[in-house]
C-alpha cells in the first residue's frame, strides 16, 4: 500500500469511527474528566523531560484487529511532538504497540470498559490498563504480570492509590475527580496552576498594598513629627523673645531633616541669638 493509499484508508477509518450520537451520549462530565487527565499528564511529563507519547481519542490499528479509540493512550520512549501529524496509531508503522490505556467511564458501556476491554487489551499485550469510573468515583487498574502474559492481574490499591509502573505515578479519586500523584506530590492541570498563580498574585498585590499603606502611614507620622519639631522650635524662640524674621522662618519651615530640627531646638533652649541657633 502506497503512502497516499494508506492516508485515504485512515481517513475512511476515521470517518467510520466518527459517531456524533455516540460522542454526545458521553456527555460533558466524561469529556472534562478526560481532558483534565491528559492535561495534567502532558504538563507533568513536559516539565520532567521524560520521553512518553500521549494522545486523546486517537484511533489505534493493530494488525488483524478491529480499530479502537481509547480515551487516553500512552507509549513509552516515543517523543511528544508539539504539532502531532498522526491521524492514527498504526502499530505496523510505529513498530510498537501501546504501553498504557486509560478509559473514562461515565454513562457509557460498562461491560465494554470493564470486561471486553480488559480481555482485549491484555490479549494485545498492552502492559497497563486503567478505568476511571466517574459515575461511581472508582479507579480500576490492570497490569500484565509478565511481558508474554495475555491476561491481566488487578492492581491492588495501596491506601486508595493504584500504582502505574508505566507512568511512574499513582492514580486515585480525590475530591470527586481523578487525580495523579508522584510520591506525596499531587499533579496539577493548567486550570489548577492558573488558579494558584492567580491566588499568589492576589496575595502579592494585597501585601504590596499593605506595605504601601504602612509606608504612607510611616511617612505621615514622620511629617507630623517634623511639624511638631518646627512648632516647638518656633514656640521656644517666641518664649525666649528671640526674633525670627521671614527669611529665617522660611528656612526653618523648609527643613526636612529631623536631626537638624532637633539640633536647632536644643540650641534654642540656651543660645542668645538666632544666628547661634541656626549655625551649621
Amino acid at each position: 500500500m502506497t503512502p497516499a493509499e494508506r492516508e485515504r484508508l485512515l481517513v475512511r477509518i476515521l470517518d467510520a469511527l466518527s459517531d456524533p450520537k455516540s460522542a454526545m451520549a458521553e456527555g460533558r462530565p466524561h469529556h472534562k474528566a478526560k481532558g483534565r487527565a491528559i492535561d495534567m499528564l502532558t504538563l507533568h511529563f513536559g516539565s520532567t523531560g521524560r520521553v512518553i507519547y500521549m494522545a486523546e481519542e486517537l484511533a489505534v490499528l493493530y494488525p488483524g484487529e478491529d480499530v479502537f479509540v481509547p480515551d487516553i493512550l500512552a507509549v513509552l520512549d516515543v517523543p511528544q511532538p508539539e504539532d502531532d501529524p498522526r491521524m492514527a496509531w498504526v502499530v505496523a508503522d510505529e513498530g510498537r504497540g501501546l504501553s498504557l490505556v486509560l478509559e473514562v467511564l461515565h454513562q457509557g458501556d460498562r461491560n465494554k470498559d470493564l470486561v471486553a476491554n480488559v480481555e482485549r487489551y491484555a490479549r494485545l499485550g498492552i502492559p497497563e490498563y486503567f478505568v476511571y469510573d466517574r459515575l461511581r468515583q472508582q479507579v480500576h487498574g490492570y497490569r500484565l504480570p509478565a511481558p508474554d502474559a495475555t491476561r491481566y492481574q488487578r492492581i491492588v490499591p495501596q491506601m486508595g492509590r493504584h500504582a502505574s509502573a508505566v507512568l511512574g505515578l499513582d492514580l486515585a479519586v480525590a475530591g470527586n475527580r481523578l487525580q495523579f500523584f508522584q510520591g506525596m506530590a499531587e499533579l496539577f492541570g493548567s486550570a489548577d496552576l492558573i488558579g494558584r498563580l492567580k491566588g499568589m498574585m492576589e496575595s502579592l498585590e494585597s501585601r504590596a498594598e499593605q506595605a504601601q499603606a504602612q509606608a504612607e502611614q510611616a511617612q505621615a507620622q514622620a511629617e507630623q513629627a517634623m511639624a511638631g519639631l518646627r512648632e516647638a522650635l518656633l514656640a521656644a524662640l517666641a518664649m525666649r523673645g528671640i526674633p525670627c524674621p521671614d527669611e529665617a522662618r522660611a528656612r526653618l519651615l523648609a527643613c526636612q531633616d529631623p536631626a537638624t530640627l532637633q539640633r536647632w531646638l536644643l540650641r534654642a533652649m540656651s543660645a542668645d541669638s538666632l544666628e547661634q541657633i541656626l549655625a551649621e
